[in-house]
């Protein structure tokens, strides 16, 4: 007879627990955790031994819905979004020897982190964003020139988070936030 009892739950697999790293990771960097809360949480993720274990690590946090990828790819041209334009979760423009203009400080952002990635070889970008948003471009390579980047006055940051990655060649990145 054995004593051990046959109504165990399920152990979870590395493959588990690294999901569960990563979700807390993206939840941390777009806002959803506290630094004083996540050190806890990762604790309890990389210990735990069953689903039911697991799931308590990640409780609270929003849905994994990315939400929408649009992708451009241009050659070249005048890449444009302006006015009340859907702002998508992630929005990735690939071009040579594109001019990208996009003004997100009137149009419709449903999501708390917006992802714009940019991989312009020759060109440049203007990204304006809404007065209370936070901006985040320290994951963009810029070979030729830095981004410039006008902070506001006033700085609120309950406004959506938008990262700006990618890479730059021969163009600049210039990044402002829209006058209230």
């Amino acid at each position: 007879m054995s004593s051990v009892p046959e109504n165990l739950p399920p152990r979870i697999s590395e493959v588990d627990r690294d999901a569960a790293v990563e979700r807390l990771q993206d939840a941390f960097a777009e806002g959803h955790i506290p630094s004083e809360e996540m050190d806890a949480r990762l604790q309890a993720a990389l210990t735990a031994t069953t689903h039911g274990e697991l799931t308590s690590a990640l409780v609270s946090l929003p849905d994994r819905d990315a939400g929408p990828t649009v992708t451009v790819n241009a050659v070249g041209g005048l890449i444009q979004r302006r006015g009340g334009w859907q702002v998508p979760r992630h929005f990735k423009v690939t071009s040579r020897m594109a001019k990208v203009y996009l003004d997100l400080s009137r149009a419709v952002i449903e999501y708390p982190v917006v992802d714009i990635e940019l991989h312009l070889q020759y060109g440049w970008a203007r990204v304006v964003v809404p007065p209370d948003a936070t901006v985040n471009f320290e994951s963009l390579q810029a070979d030729w020139k830095q981004p410039v980047y006008k902070t506001p006055r006033h700085s609120e940051s309950n406004g959506p988070r938008i990262h700006i990655s990618g890479t730059m060649g021969y163009g600049r990145l210039r990044i402002k936030h829209r006058r209230s």
